[in-house]
């Protein structure tokens, strides 16, 4: 490691970037390597730096305090010899005899006419969350997990129970749709909607997989996607919209047969609700469109967690969202506002998320955080909390290589590092 003392700016600013706190980037753009561990809480009162977060700078001077630390530590190794950097920034000279011209002592040296014997003293390690930026918390992804599934099992719960209230075709038909009128139904539109869905999912998965901080994306995507479908409960369940189309074939209804429900709606969970699959034959989850939710949501968290040079791999998933909705509504399975309500609820939860993941204030709550008065504020809180700064796109891979591969050339780097920017 090289002595913080003599860092360029260029320098700092990686490190801040390693750190999570690239916000701090802009305002130290001048700082070098000895003017970082001179820093003090007074830096953070006054502009620039008291505009950056709200928290008076405590998380960053926490960091430095643990460089300068470590840099200490490198400092006494190296042997320090000639000129020498302080841990705080001053510089001294180094004597033949192992002192600092100021008196204090490096490599035990003597000093008073007495010398100093190594002393080892044992630091108990923080918890990891205070350790690094981006702590696991796998626990708090399984709470996720468990919430997303949830939802999908009321959904289905809710789509059984809406569909013994749709009414008959007879009685009311299809409401009239501007695309209907443009656009003739093609029958195997809604295959292809799904298999793009299927695509997108499974490059999801796998990239999910190979993302370095997989738990902290992880229990984002559980708690967004779960949010949306807990959503689309609450507006098909209001709103019973009848077929978008006379092609529809729906399930006979049950009336009161709880047994029988049951049965459907395990079979509904166990097909994932496709209808590729068989598993949805039910009529009335309309308002709003679970697929589009998922072809939209899948391209989103893609695009996020992937390097911008990937245009090209980001085209593609743009490309299998896009054709996948058109075919929604050329199938006409959905009405139009079906299809323009789920993109505008899932791209705003999306967004909103993030924007509260990555700023450290927008997690207090405070008079002046509108976000702290959302419903789900405190669970965003509990899975946020402790994640500090943007989550860089680092990448490795899942589990070690076998050993056969490990002794391959070029083996040894398990994972690279892909820059945000």
């Amino acid at each position: 490691m090289k002595e913080v003392g003599l860092w360029s700016a260029v320098e700092v600013s990686e490190w801040l970037a390693e750190q999570g706190m690239p916000e701090y980037s802009e305002a130290l753009r001048n700082v070098d390597g000895r003017a970082l561990l001179q820093l003090s809480e007074s830096d953070f009162r006054n502009p620039p730096l008291s505009l950056v977060t709200a928290d008076n700078g405590h998380q960053l001077l926490e960091r430095i305090e643990t460089l300068r630390i470590a840099n200490h530590m490198e400092v006494h190794k190296n042997g320090n010899h000639g000129i020498g950097h302080h841990t705080n920034g001053h510089v001294g000279t180094c004597l033949g005899n192992g002192t600092v011209s100021n008196g204090k002592v490096l490599n035990g040296g003597p000093k008073n006419g007495f010398h100093s014997e190594p002393v080892r003293i044992q630091i108990p390690l923080p918890p990891e969350h205070e350790r690094s930026p981006f702590p696991t918390e796998w626990s708090k992804t399984a709470v996720a997990f468990i919430y997303a599934l949830c939802c999908f099992v009321t959904t289905s719960v809710v789509i059984s129970v809406v569909h013994e209230r749709v009414p008959s075709k007879e009685e009311s038909p299809p409401l009239p749709d501007k695309f209907f009128d443009l656009f003739d139904r093609v029958q195997w539109a809604f295959s292809i909607c799904e298999i793009n869905g299927m695509l997108l999912v499974g490059l999801w998965i796998v990239q999910w997989l190979l993302l370095k901080h997989r738990s902290i994306v992880g229990r984002r995507f559980f708690f967004i996607v779960g949010t949306l479908y807990l959503y689309r409960c609450v507006t098909m369940y209001v709103t019973t919209l009848p077929v978008p189309g006379l092609h529809f074939k729906c399930s006979p209804k049950l009336f009161g047969d709880y047994e029988a429900q049951l049965r459907r709606i395990m079979k509904m969970i166990s097909g994932g609700g496709l209808s590729i699959t068989g598993s949805h034959s039910m009529c009335g989850d309309y308002l709003y469109s679970g697929h589009t939710v998922m072809l939209t949501l899948t391209y989103l968290f893609i695009k996020e967690y992937s390097p911008r040079r990937f245009w090209w791999y980001h085209w593609i998933c743009l490309g299998l969202s896009a054709v996948g909705i058109f075919c929604i509504l050329l199938a006409h399975d959905h009405y139009t506002v079906d299809v323009v309500v789920a993109y505008f609820i899932t791209t705003r939860l999306f967004w909103w998320y993030h924007t509260m993941a990555n700023q450290q204030f927008l997690k207090q709550t405070s008079q002046g955080n509108p976000f702290s008065r959302v419903w789900w504020f405190c669970l965003f809180r509990y899975f946020e909390q402790n994640v500090h700064g943007i989550v860089p796109r680092n990448y490795q891979l899942p589990m070690p290589l076998p050993l056969p591969w490990r002794l391959l050339p070029g083996s040894r780097l398990l994972y690279s590092r892909l820059e945000s920017h």
